[in-house]
């Protein structure tokens, strides 16, 4: 989506990332989300190490996810309701007092499958919070003409991480072991909240009165047929991201005879193909008529290449396609999103938005590990890919029905021009 044309031209990205308050918090947030993926890897090969289930390696993300799902209505509510900065603040404290914990009964090898499952549920009612208001703070953080190359640096802070924080995870996990990859964890939320500590946001529009209920917030989205079909758009592209987490220390063991710890390789293409996806195409995209839906079904592709990989190098590959298309299409519908909605209800539908991108995933990563369980990764891996190539279908269907609709009503308006102007009349076209 291309700025409005009584604002100025949108700044580049390294520009952007020069300015006082939103290189801080990119920064932050960059070092935060590598270790929020030492996190996940070493809780998954822990769960798995452990069990030998990938089913419970589901568990694992089922409960970390459950908390956003579970408290969407008010974490949006929060966002809105309260200073965004100190909602954050507070949410990373959280998440380092748990991963802390679980780091010294770790080293301390007082650590089972249970306790995993159940820091992972504590950090998911973290998560809940954190989202809406990581989301809906970007925009103070830089002048609207600015907001699109800010989102889509934004997430290229959490693909990067993905592309970086696993590998090196990898790394840790082989040398030092699972206990000082859940530390590095903890302390990487410091950095994050350093960056909040210095950063000075626009002012907020406060929300005041009762707080909406999640049916109103609902109903706000539901008047707008476009934005309801962004935030089904997020829903597909997430739940379809899922064996990135669920299924890659099974496929890196079982199928590919490796060691576990390639699952780090594996999640770090995804994320090294968000990342390049990111920085070199984001402007060609924007300049592209159907790029949400080319990307979304970049996606699905790219999950099925994985899926039905014979070597290492090609299941990577795969992933690579699949995080560009991802990131492709997770930027256009969050950008459209952000630029149509006021900012006083931008926190509860971005509550919304992290509920369809994040509040899908417990049941994607419980549906995961059952197919994978039943009837094998590979499996597993093409049915993931199902719900970002249908929905692809139907946002094109969609697109196509709202141009030839547009292109019709041009054509009336034309119409009656002409027949003002033969009849001696005027008109004024805006």
């Amino acid at each position: 989506m291309t700025a409005p044309p009584d604002l100025p031209a949108p700044r580049s990205a390294l520009r952007i990332l020069a300015t006082r308050d939103f290189g801080p918090y990119f920064a932050g947030n960059l070092i935060s989300s590598i270790g929020t993926w030492f996190q996940n890897l070493a809780a998954a090969v822990l769960i798995y190490r452990l069990t030998g289930s990938t089913l419970l390696v589901g568990v694992v993300n089922f409960a970390q996810f459950i908390g956003a799902f579970v408290l969407a209505p008010w974490a949006g509510a929060a966002a809105d309701r309260y200073d965004r900065r100190r909602l954050l603040l507070l949410s990373q404290v959280a998440a380092l007092v748990v991963t802390g914990l679980l780091a010294v009964l770790t080293i301390a090898d007082r650590v089972n499958a249970p306790l995993v499952i159940g820091a992972a549920f504590l950090l998911g009612f973290a998560l809940a919070f954190m989202v809406p208001a990581l989301l809906s703070l970007v925009p103070l953080l830089v002048p609207r003409q600015d907001l699109e190359v800010a989102v889509s640096l934004n997430s290229v802070t959490f693909n990067l991480a993905r592309g970086v924080g696993p590998v090196v995870a990898a790394v840790v996990i082989e040398r030092y072991g699972i206990g000082p990859a859940f530390a590095i964890n903890a302390l990487s939320f410091l950095a994050l909240i350093g960056a909040l500590s210095v950063i000075r946001p626009r002012e907020q529009a406060i929300v005041v009165g009762p707080r909406p209920k999640l049916r109103e917030s609902i109903a706000l989205v539901r008047q707008d047929e476009v934005l309801t079909a962004l935030l089904v758009v997020v829903m597909a592209v997430s739940t379809t991201t899922d064996p990135v987490n669920t299924l890659t220390p099974e496929f890196a063991t079982r199928i590919l005879g490796r060691a576990d710890t390639v699952a780090g390789w594996l999640i770090g293409g995804f994320g090294g193909g968000a990342t390049l996806t990111a920085i070199l195409l984001t402007g060609w995209l924007r300049r592209r008529r159907n790029a949400l839906v080319g990307a979304m079904v970049a996606e699905g592709v790219g999950m099925i290449v994985f899926a039905l990989a014979p070597s290492l190098a090609v299941a990577i590959l795969g992933m690579a396609i699949a995080g560009g298309g991802f990131i492709g299409a997770i930027t256009r519908s969050t950008t459209r999103i952000q630029n149509m909605v006021a900012d006083e209800q931008l926190g509860r539908v971005m509550a919304l938005w992290s509920l369809a991108f994040i509040g899908t995933r417990p049941l994607a990563a419980l549906v995961d590990g059952v197919v994978a369980d039943v009837f094998g990764v590979r499996v597993a891996g093409v049915v993931m890919a199902v719900p970002v190539l249908l929905t692809a279908v139907w946002v094109h269907r969609l697109i196509t029905r709202r141009r030839d609709e547009a292109d019709e009503a041009a054509a009336e308006e034309t119409a009656a021009g002409r027949d003002q102007r033969a009849g001696g009349g005027s008109s004024v076209v805006t």
